[in-house]
């Protein structure tokens, strides 16, 4: 056989165990990239997102819409090829796969997490509306998870509210980890709270709860590196009571990333006028009661998600600025903002026409 050939051939030969190695060898990678945005003032599968009743609504036009980012599963294993082609691919983004899944969460874990944070998102979303609206909502600290084979199990349950620890009255999800924390591991800790069932008889009858128990828990060492902590399994948050219905119907969306679009939708349908003015905004971002909104991964996604469903502005987390800023989709305004108040006032400027003093996401934030 000629050198010649036979080179050719040693390298075709090469090439294929190449190939055929890049697709059989798995790499600890995830893939991203851009999901399904919905308009929070319109309606998804046939109805309204944003129900509300007991109050006057008005009419809405333009976009207010949602962003998501579509994740490779837990279970997933990508190969050589795989992360390569991602890696070069413009509108997808490869991720160590524990970013997407620490500490070996399996799916349905990833799942119920991100349905959980989901579901605060949408009572911080109409807490912050209506705080902005001065109306008035009630709230209190609740049980919001329980941990499996941990000291509150069977003691403690989701929904619990939690008036005090110790005897010292509880106002804040904080409060309860830093009474507990004040405990050496082993020592006794006395919760008072209203059982779930009673305060949930209490709101359905429109009537103060009428039992409060005492239930004392032995703390254990927490599983931290270094100084252990007491502790007792649980992890604390707030509940409300609101003056009138609102309901968000969107199926099929986890995790807390909604938080201000919700937030922004209700508070629209709840005013006369429009928002938006018309124009098609986009945005992400989480939102606490308080209004103040937070980071949110997978920002890149979202604005290539936003804009080819024709969005021309994207309400930005500030803490998001710089990644979104890298890589900005051509005809997309990054609108950065840190409160409910900034997205409020953004959109006035835009409805207004008066965008040239937009605060704009630059690389540096």
């Amino acid at each position: 056989m000629p050198r010649r050939t036979a080179t050719m051939l040693a390298s075709t030969l090469m090439l294929i165990a190449l190939l055929c190695a890049g697709v059989l060898i798995p790499v600890p990678y995830a893939e991203m990239s851009p999901g399904p945005t919905v308009n929070t003032l319109g309606d998804h599968d046939g109805e309204p997102v944003l129900q509300i009743s007991g109050h006057k609504t008005y009419p809405t036009d333009g976009h207010l819409n949602m962003t998501t980012v579509r994740v490779t599963s837990a279970d997933y294993r990508m190969n050589l090829v795989e992360a390569v082609y991602g890696w070069l691919a413009h509108d997808n983004k490869v991720v160590p796969h524990d970013t997407l899944y620490p500490d070996g969460k399996t799916e349905q874990e990833s799942t119920q997490e991100n349905a959980e944070e989901f579901s605060q998102s949408q009572e911080s979303a109409k807490v912050a509306a209506l705080k902005e609206l001065g109306v008035a909502v009630e709230s209190w600290v609740i049980v919001s998870t329980v941990v499996k084979d941990s000291p509150a199990q069977g003691r403690l349950h989701a929904g619990d509210v939690i008036k005090a620890v110790d005897g010292t009255t509880v106002t804040a999800p904080a409060d309860v980890a830093e009474l507990v924390t004040r405990h050496k591991p082993g020592q006794d800790v006395v919760f008072t709270i209203v059982p779930a069932k009673e305060q949930a008889a209490a709101e359905k009858e429109k009537r103060e709860p009428l039992k409060t128990e005492k239930v004392t828990i032995t703390t254990r060492a927490s599983d931290d590196a270094g100084e252990k902590r007491a502790i007792v399994g649980i992890s604390a948050g707030t509940d409300h009571t609101f003056p009138f219905s609102i309901d968000i119907k969107l199926a099929d969306v986890g995790g807390p990333s909604a938080g201000l679009m919700f937030a922004l939708g209700i508070y629209d349908k709840l005013t006369p006028g429009s928002l938006t003015g018309g124009s098609f905004v986009a945005g992400t971002g989480t939102i606490d009661d308080d209004g103040t909104v937070g980071p949110i991964g997978g920002v890149e996604m979202k604005t290539v998600g936003a804009r080819s469903k024709g969005a021309q502005y994207f309400l930005t987390p500030a803490d998001n600025c710089a990644a979104a800023a890298k890589d900005t989709p051509e005809g997309l305004t990054l609108v950065k903002v840190d409160t409910i108040d900034d997205a409020l006032g953004a959109l006035k400027d835009i409805r207004d026409g008066d965008t040239a003093g937009l605060p704009r996401c630059t690389a540096k934030g």
